[in-house]
């Protein structure tokens, strides 16, 4: 039985001795068989013996000194297509945050014991809707007081007029003095200042008691409070915050934008709204929750910062979109500004698509059947395909399917296929 050993061999078979020498053995067989037929046998079976016994030692020469015949080897197949040629709308993508637009901090304008609380931690609220309520009895008492000093003005600006056209009538009958006449002219004009400064404490009166009444500034979601009822607030020196409310209809999201990408929007609308400022542009953008895709939410930019901060290099710009309430300030989302007039752009699968440390790179065939590496730069995602933007051609042959069989430099079988363009992004 031949043995194969198990030492290195620096990739060469070893087989034994034995294995050597049986076809040998047989070749001997073989001609001591056909020296027989020579010495004993007629010319014709000598003739047809010695004609066998060379054949059959060919055949074994082949077999023994030919050793293992090397494999053919087939070209590993793939699919290959041709990139889709198609009209896109370039756009850049951000990430930002949303903002409420209005939000205010409820504090108690006036002192005095925090008495109800009417309304839900964090529920939605509308305008005008009374939230808090501090004690009214003190500054209804100031109002009535108010009312009656008016009152009492009133009576003295009455008296003072009286008595004023009594004198004047008196002294043209050289009845009464000059001077009596002028003290009741200014007991008049007294009586007409104080009328009209209790009239002012009776408006004060009641703008007190009003503030006992807190009220939502706007329709929004209010925060949880943060007084609770029989405690003292709104005294004087320090502001007593009871509860905070966001405006959420509509909602900002604030995202900076770096310089490169600044001058690339300035560029591409440079020509269709020139010199007006970014909130008359009406410039469409669009964002996307972490857990969203495709941009639902549409808006428009309507601010953007008046300067570039030289320390980051990036210009702040806000978005106002409408907001049905489902969506709070605080939450990060991904913005997307599309940019005018749709190009022409080459577009593969995202999967064909490679990585390492040249960078980004796909696999193509040549009119060889030669896999040749090539390098790319790609763009944005249009669907489940990727904008090439530099290093591809129209007629290259890119491979989309087997690539891990596909080595650069080596030969495949190419299975052509033709890519379905995806959809058009609106976005």
């Amino acid at each position: 039985m031949s043995t194969v050993k198990n030492f290195p061999t620096n990739g060469r078979r070893i087989v034994s001795r034995e294995t050597i020498r049986r076809p040998f053995v047989f070749c001997k067989i073989l001609l001591s068989v056909a020296r027989l037929a020579m010495l004993r046998g007629s010319a014709i079976s000598r003739l047809r013996l010695t004609t066998l016994a060379l054949a059959l030692f060919a055949t074994l020469i082949a077999i023994g000194c030919g050793g293992e015949k090397t494999p053919v080897v087939t070209p590993p197949a793939v699919t290959v297509a041709k990139p889709v040629m198609q009209n896109v709308n370039d756009y850049l993508d951000f990430s930002g945050n949303t903002v409420a637009v209005d939000s205010v901090t409820l504090v108690a304008r006036v002192e005095g014991y925090l008495d109800q609380v009417h309304f839900v931690d964090g529920s939605l609220v509308k305008k005008d809707a009374i939230l808090f309520t501090i004690q009214q009895a003190q500054y209804k008492a100031q109002l009535q007081q108010a009312v009656a000093q008016v009152a009492a003005e009133k009576a003295a600006l009455w008296h003072a007029k009286t008595e004023l056209a009594r004198y004047s009538g008196l002294l043209k009958q050289d009845a009464a003095t000059q001077t009596e006449v002028d003290h009741w002219r200014f007991e008049e004009e007294s009586a007409e200042a104080g009328l009209s400064s209790a009239q002012a404490q009776v408006i004060l009166a009641k703008l007190n008691l009003s503030y006992t009444e807190v009220r939502a500034p706007f329709d929004g979601r209010i925060g949880r409070h943060l007084v609770n009822p029989g405690n003292l607030v709104g005294s004087p020196g320090q502001q007593t915050a009871l509860a905070q409310i966001d405006q959420l209809d509509p909602l900002y999201v604030y995202f900076t934008i770096n310089e490169g990408d600044l001058l690339k929007l300035r560029t591409r609308y440079k020509d269709t709204a020139a010199g007006k400022p970014v909130g008359e542009r009406m410039l469409s953008c669009y964002y996307e929750l972490a857990n969203e895709t495709g941009f639902p939410h549409q808006g428009r930019l309507d601010f953007a910062a008046i300067a570039v901060a030289p320390t980051t290099g990036t210009l702040q710009l806000r978005g106002v979109f409408p907001n049905d309430g489902t969506v709070l300030p605080g939450l990060f989302v991904r913005v997307r500004v599309p940019l005018p007039e749709p190009r022409e752009a080459l577009l593969v699968p995202g999967d064909a698509i490679s990585f390492d440390q040249q960078g980004e790179y796909l696999l193509v065939v040549d009119a060889k059947n030669v896999v040749e590496r090539r390098s790319v730069r790609a763009g944005f995602q249009v669907g489940d395909m990727m904008v090439i933007d530099d290093g591809l051609q129209a007629g290259d042959w890119v491979i989309v399917a087997g690539l891990m069989q596909a080595i650069p430099g080596a030969k495949v079988a190419p299975q052509q296929t033709t890519l379905t363009p995806p959809a058009a992004n609106g976005k």
